[in-house]
């Protein structure tokens, strides 16, 4: 501590408080300084159980799950400052508007919510990299309810991958008269998906080629799988 004389004059000089100064002597750091510090703590803890993925709307959940009580733009603000970005593994697909398909006709139009459970389903392929390669994904989502129905995973991206994850759809719901939405991929536009379609008392619809827009909610419960897993 400053002698009487000089911590008075000092005080004067530069317009501080005596009990002010007291104060940083006895805890230099603020609270608010020291609060950010631990939940930098947190934050980097749940970004590495990530691998890197989780970006602030994702740790911040995290966090919320664990009891605290911070705000999502204290949690952007900490990870920018600590230079903690989600990294994206997976490249995104251009986006650009194709013309209505021919072989099957966009019946969705994308619309996207349903009343009724069976009303319309989407279905899509996508491929995961693991430790072994990659693995091929297909699934059937109803748009109802956005659960997942049927899905079908191996190591290639034969036709009856989608058969499979449709079949595993129909035996579960049963439906009459339900719309199926996919994308131009060669396995939708097969005579055996026509086929098994007709049979199974479905309807298919199918994307503009090149516009992934058009079965959007399929590729946001993709791009969500892939930053979780």
């Amino acid at each position: 501590p400053l002698p009487p004389l000089a911590a008075l004059l000092g005080f004067r000089v530069l317009e501080v408080a005596q009990s002010g100064y007291y104060d940083w002597l006895k805890q230099p750091i603020s609270n608010r300084a020291q609060e950010d510090a631990r939940l930098l703590r947190l934050i980097r803890a749940s970004y590495a159980a990530s691998h890197g993925i989780y970006g602030a709307p994702r740790v911040f959940l995290d966090l919320r799950e664990a009891g605290e009580t911070c705000s999502k733009h204290r949690v952007e603000r900490l990870m920018r400052q600590a230079n903690l970005r989600a990294l994206h593994g997976y490249r995104i697909r251009r986006r650009i508007v194709g013309k209505p398909s021919v072989l099957i006709p966009n019946l969705l139009q994308r619309r996207f919510t349903a009343t009724r459970p069976n009303t319309a389903w989407v279905t899509d392929i996508t491929y995961i990299r693991t430790w072994q390669g990659w693995l091929y994904l297909a699934v059937v989502m109803d748009l109802f309810s956005r659960l997942i129905v049927g899905w079908a995973a191996g190591p290639t991206i034969h036709r009856a991958l989608v058969l499979d994850a449709v079949l595993m759809a129909v035996r579960r719901r049963r439906p009459r008269g339900t719309l199926i939405h996919s994308d131009q991929g060669t396995q939708y536009g097969s005579d055996a998906w026509r086929r098994f379609c007709r049979s199974n008392h479905l309807e298919p619809s199918m994307s503009r080629k090149g516009n992934c827009w058009d079965n959007a909610v399929a590729e946001a419960f993709f791009s969500t799988l892939k930053k979780e897993r």
